[in-house]
């Protein structure tokens, strides 16, 4: 995100045209990404931002935080989702849509931990 999008002639990667780039952006800077359109998941990443508020169609706003988040620590460790320890690598389009908090623990190297296979995201294959 740092280094393919500038204000620069050739600022945006990839095909522009529809619009897909800049979505990818957008999503990619909350710190999720709908990777299997179709199956209500989103995956998690990282976020651009300490704080992104969504404020939904349903009157109701889903606040994602990350206030450790900067240059050095950009690698997500533990999540909480409504206050509730959050373990999946994805969230669902219905949890977004309830409203509600997500927190992020930002740190600064990859969180290594054990990952069991209902926390992962949906995928054709094995």
């Amino acid at each position: 995100m740092n280094r393919l999008y500038t204000a620069a002639p050739d600022g945006l990667c990839g095909d522009e045209d529809n619009g897909q780039t800049s979505a990818w952006y957008v999503f990619s800077a909350m710190g999720f990404y709908p990777v299997c359109p179709g199956t209500g998941e989103y995956v998690l990443g990282a976020p651009l931002f300490k704080k992104v508020t969504i404020n939904l169609s349903n009157g109701k706003q889903f606040i994602i935080s990350a206030p450790e988040n900067d240059a050095d620590n950009r690698y997500t460790g533990e999540i909480k989702l409504n206050g509730a320890d959050h373990t999946k690598l994805y969230i669902t389009h219905s949890q977004i849509i309830e409203g509600g908090h997500m927190d992020l623990q930002m740190i600064n190297k990859p969180l290594l931990r054990e990952i069991q296979k209902s926390d992962l995201p949906y995928s054709l294959s094995e």
